[in-house]
């Protein structure tokens, strides 16, 4: 009697050739989907980046901690993709502006892994221990949590970032590391040669073997010896053997002349010196093409969310065999009331989350959060809303992103005149308008009575 998504269910079996034997899909495994449990090796999830590209959403928030697709945070991926993958033993290392990152782990990720069986998904302030510094670079910020490391013993330690929206099985990955010997596993996709200033870019070997590897370069000469009008790239994902990661991380922070970063300075430094392979990204998303989304800037945001509320979304969140989680608050469902001409509520080609109201007014191609009101006569269209918005009658709302608690008054227009947005709001090149709550002193807002008072 197997097991899927927490739910006992009977399946009928087959008889044949005198054996009575389960349906092929009894015994794909539910639990763990990877090839075998990822025992032995210990999740690190960066998570203290500022965010500066993503700005002004990450003023008051961890760029881990922005909202993404309606009910979820950007970090949730990353830690959905690692509890699908068996990998239950999960170290978060936060830095920036952290408190609302640090309460959305506790209060929806502690309680998924079972903490009697030894598993744990937990934060991991800078502490100082190994330095008097702040993290001065991903390879810094491992190194300075060294000892929580080491006090694990585990085989293997697998670098994840927290902002980056994709589906990936790392038990897959641990696999090839695994049969194939490997120090040192990348993941890698394909890229156009006119992306490579974006990405590590590597030399792969017919036998997956990285030789080379330049960080970020204008242009490249180096093509994939599996698609060669395509470069290998490195998606930031790096599963080490413990005994090779720790001597060059110790390495690594002796040089004063480092950046104290994996692109840049660990992987260059063990190349030659270890066995480091090439996996190739598989995309647990099954589309037609891979997906794999830096939101690190605006418009990458923006685009990634206007994908999630389309008809056909190439991100699916209602993948049933790879489940999305996150923190589930306790909302009322949506509600959508009035039917009048010109005074009817509805939301055509949107994600609406639960607590909204759409009262009266037209939501069209947008992503709003939870405990949003949307009031008679509003139109809004091609936005991302935040939790706790309410947008006024007669507002004209369009390609924008309100951050939480912004309540536009009444005949608020925002999207149509660039000019008059830049005088009152945050406006990216592209023309996307971003507005955010006036009073952050507080990492959390408060009203305006508690101010004043």
């Amino acid at each position: 009697m197997p097991e899927r998504h927490g739910v006992w269910y009977y399946r009928p079996f087959r008889k044949s050739a005198g054996w009575f034997e389960p349906a092929h899909d009894l015994l794909k495994a539910v639990v763990g989907r990877g090839p075998s449990r990822m025992i032995d090796t210990l999740g690190i999830l960066l998570a203290g980046g500022a965010g500066e590209r993503l700005f002004p959403l990450t003023r008051d928030r961890a760029k881990p901690a922005v909202p993404f697709g309606g009910t979820y945070r950007i970090i949730d991926i990353t830690l959905s993709n690692c509890i699908n993958s068996g990998l239950r033993s999960v170290y978060i290392l936060t830095q920036y502006k952290a408190l609302s990152l640090n309460r959305h782990v506790r209060e929806g990720w502690t309680g998924v892994v079972a903490q009697d069986l030894g598993e744990f998904i937990e934060i991991l302030p800078p502490m100082q221990r190994v330095s008097a510094n702040w993290y001065m670079g991903t390879a810094d910020a491992v190194y300075q949590n060294i000892y929580s490391i080491g006090a694990e013993q585990s085989k293997r330690v697998l670098i994840l970032s927290g902002d980056h929206i994709y589906k990936m099985n790392y038990g897959l990955m641990l696999k090839q590391h695994s049969d194939s010997g490997a120090d040192v596993t990348l993941a890698t996709l394909p890229v156009h040669p006119s992306e490579v200033s974006r990405f590590g870019v590597l030399e792969v070997s017919r036998n997956a073997e990285i030789t080379g590897f330049e960080e970020k370069p204008a242009t490249t000469q180096l093509r994939s010896p599996f698609n060669p009008s395509m470069v290998d790239a490195s998606m930031g994902i790096y599963l080490f053997n413990t005994d090779v990661l720790l001597p060059a991380l110790m390495k690594d922070a002796e040089d004063p002349s480092s950046r104290h970063d994996f692109g840049h300075d660990i992987l260059p430094s063990i190349l030659g010196k270890y066995k480091v392979i090439a996996y190739n990204f598989v995309d647990e998303n099954k589309q037609q093409a891979l997906y794999w989304r830096d939101v690190g800037t605006l418009d990458a945001y923006f685009d990634a969310n206007m994908d999630v509320a389309s008809v056909s979304p190439i991100f699916n969140l209602y993948d049933k065999a790879w489940p999305m989680r996150t923190r589930q608050r306790h909302y009322p469902p949506a509600k959508f009331v009035f039917e009048e001409p010109g005074r009817t509520g509805m939301a055509i080609n949107s994600v609406i989350s639960g607590g909204c109201i759409i009262s009266g007014a037209v939501v069209r191609d947008s992503v709003l959060s939870q405990d949003v009101r949307v009031n008679s006569y509003a139109e809004v269209e091609s936005s991302v809303i935040f939790t706790h918005v309410n947008i006024g009658r007669h507002c004209r709302i369009r390609r924008a992103i309100i951050d939480r608690d912004v309540h536009l008054p009444e005949g608020t227009v925002i999207g149509y005149d660039p000019e008059e947005d830049r005088r009152n709001y945050f406006v990216s090149p592209s023309g996307l308008t971003v507005v955010t709550r006036d009073y952050s002193l507080y990492e959390n807002p408060v009203t305006v009575d508690f101010m004043q008072s």
